[in-house]
């Protein structure tokens, strides 16, 4: 896997042969990057564990595990290893075996010491059989806590003062082009009136107006404005479902309406069925050609309430019916 260049003098006609000297003062010994690489990815797979991923575009794009990125030197060498490793398995087990083995390979073969390597693991694979042979997993690791439990973040809408620093920004690009313009013109690339110097001198020869009053309260109350949305928190907009101590998975108010609808539809009498919900109360209208109101609000009641049960927040349930003509219902 090494490329071998020797120059060896070529006895001419009338000249001795020189004498015998050492094999290796013949020649040069050149060893490719690509060699290299073979070398390192041979023995980064005879580690338990490492395994093999090619096929499809990885053929290709030259992009298949385990594969090597060398930069050699003059009197050392650095590896980036990218792997593919059975799961699961000891990372730092593993990694460690991948590192001898393949400092071992490199300086045995080749002579060069390995200055640094680093190991990646791009992929990982789950083994038909289990386990992974030659690799093992400390028994108490299911003991250890992992990491501390971090609260998850609410779903918000996007900031209130999104909208203001949109303007602001088109406001700085607006700025930036008239000082470019500026500078052109200054650099006489094209000729045309200056309108920093103009607008400088307007505001120069300005005295009191009687528009300028408005204008400064203006000017004062959107900058309170602005201070006030920057300020403002985030709406929430969506509500925590399940456990109040671990609410990772939220539904929208709109979804909590539809699910509401759908579910009073489905009692027996309702004909049609309209839901609102906001952050305390959650009002169900239902339309009913006839029949016991109240024991149909009952059942209305009775059918929604399950499902407003999941949310974190106790939300009111409000039941409203009212009664149509059967000329309307067979319009409807």
């Amino acid at each position: 896997m090494a490329v071998a260049e020797s120059t060896t003098p070529t006895p001419t006609a009338g000249t001795s042969t020189p004498d015998p000297v050492d094999p290796g003062l013949r020649g040069v010994l050149v060893i490719k990057d690509r060699a290299m690489s073979k070398i390192a990815t041979a023995a980064a797979i005879t580690v338990p564990g490492v395994v093999r991923q090619t096929g499809g575009l990885s053929k290709l794009t030259g992009r298949e595990l385990p594969r090597a990125d060398i930069a050699m030197g003059s009197d050392a060498v650095s590896v980036n290893l990218f792997l593919a490793v059975n799961w699961p398995c000891s990372v730092v087990e593993l990694t460690g075996r991948v590192h001898n083995e393949v400092a071992t390979s490199v300086e045995s073969l080749t002579g060069y010491p390995l200055h640094e390597m680093n190991v990646l693991i791009a992929a990982t694979t789950v083994p038909e059989e289990g386990a992974v042979p030659g690799i093992s997993i400390p028994e108490d690791t299911a003991e250890q806590p992992v990491s501390q439990w971090t609260p998850p973040r609410t779903p918000a809408a996007a900031p209130a003062a999104a909208v203001s620093a949109v303007v602001i920004a088109f406001g700085l690009l607006a700025l930036a082009f008239v000082v470019s313009r500026e500078w052109f013109i200054n650099r006489g690339t094209f000729e045309s009136a200056p309108w920093i110097a103009n607008s400088v001198e307007w505001a120069s020869r300005l005295h009191w107006q009687t528009w300028l009053l408005p204008t400064a309260i203006a000017a004062v109350v959107a900058g309170v404005v602005l201070i006030m949305t920057a300020m403002k928190r985030r709406a929430k907009t969506h509500v925590p479902l399940g456990n109040p101590n671990a609410g990772t998975v939220w539904m929208r108010p709109t979804d909590i309406a539809r699910m509401c609808s759908g579910q009073a539809a489905t009692v027996p009498g309702v004909e049609r069925a309209h839901t609102t919900v906001d952050r305390k109360h959650a009002k169900v209208h239902i339309d009913t050609v006839g029949g016991d109101r109240d024991a149909l609000i009952t059942a209305v009641e009775t059918a929604v309430q399950p499902h407003l049960d999941v949310l974190q927040r106790p939300v009111r349930l409000t039941v409203l019916a009212r009664e149509i003509a059967a000329k309307q219902k067979v319009e409807s």
